[in-house]
């Protein structure tokens, strides 16, 4: 798969906000939606390889990278109706639509409010499938968090931790990849929007006792959908069981792991991930969804749990 040599930047005007997304090659359309204090540019190598066969388009979700970071709602559902707005006003009517850790559940989102609109579902160490996430995700929705994290997100601080990440990736310890990973979560909170839109963003789907947004009760809907599952196999943020148990309630599912990547398989394994989701593309036929269909799957569960009460 040759890869492209642009990850070209645009932005648009949404209800009155700057919102920045990136595109890359030509093609029947993919969707890259990042996660939580990450950005668009963080899918640049595995959306190069993807644009020598697809348009790749990459937002920065609201709140993150160079878009705004408004006051207001950070929910799922809002996150979606965004990338829905975004599509709208850039001429893309369906696509398939790949989202990692909050992404993945920001991308479920959107296949639920928006069916018509997906092709294809792709998760990536993807929150909404479980109750369990790391202590350091929980801790942070704890109120009285923002004064600790501004403090976190010092500029040296940052420098020290990805320095000694490094220094202990070098040697061998899985360590080092976890501190590299805080740190470059840290890096983008030196800003205060930035950390605001984070703490709602964050809010919005954990608190102390984990991850407290779930799709699980609506995986069945996903019925004829194409769908693929890919964890890093030294995953420490989100258990990779939450996306065995997934696989299992998901009629068409395929589920792969990489090896060599923790919670960011995007920026630890690029390579690895870009050709799953290569092979996955080629592999599947894109599926549309009109409103009939998706209003029999809904009555077909409903009358499958209907019971007579005395």
């Amino acid at each position: 798969m040759e890869a492209a040599s642009r990850f070209e930047a645009h932005e648009v005007d949404l209800h009155g906000h700057r919102s920045i997304y990136r595109v890359a090659g030509s093609g029947p359309t993919v969707v890259l939606i990042h996660g939580m204090i990450n950005s668009s540019r963080h899918w640049e190598q595995v959306a190069l390889q993807l644009a020598a066969s697809h348009r790749v388009v990459a937002p920065d979700l609201i709140g993150h990278g160079d878009s705004a970071t408004p006051r207001g709602d950070y929910s799922l559902g809002a996150h979606a109706a965004t990338i829905r707005d975004l599509l709208a006003t850039i001429g893309v009517e369906r696509a398939t639509i790949v989202g990692h850790s909050l992404g993945g559940g920001v991308a479920m989102q959107f296949f639920y409010q928006f069916p018509q609109r997906t092709e294809r579902l792709v998760l990536v160490s993807s929150g909404g499938l479980g109750h369990e996430v790391s202590p350091l995700m929980r801790g942070a929705a704890l109120p009285g968090a923002a004064p600790l994290l501004r403090l976190a997100a010092n500029p040296r601080l940052v420098r020290a931790l990805d320095r000694a990440g490094g220094r202990l990736r070098g040697r061998g310890s899985s360590k080092g990849v976890y501190l590299e990973a805080v740190a470059r979560a840290l890096r983008p909170l030196g800003e205060p929007g930035s950390r605001r839109a984070f703490l709602q963003t964050l809010r919005s789907v954990i608190d102390i006792h984990g991850q407290h947004v779930s799709a699980r009760d609506r995986l069945y809907l996903l019925g004829e959908m194409p769908t693929l599952i890919v964890w890093g196999e030294r995953d420490r943020t989100i258990p990779a069981a939450h996306g065995r148990e997934a696989e299992e309630a998901i009629p068409h599912c395929r589920y792969e792991t990489l090896s060599r990547a923790a919670h960011f398989p995007h920026l630890e394994d690029p390579d690895g991930l870009a050709g799953i989701l290569g092979d996955f593309l080629a592999s599947t036929a894109p599926v549309r969804i009109d409103d009939s269909v998706w209003g029999e799957a809904i009555a077909q569960r409903a009358r499958g749990r209907l019971r007579v009460v005395a």
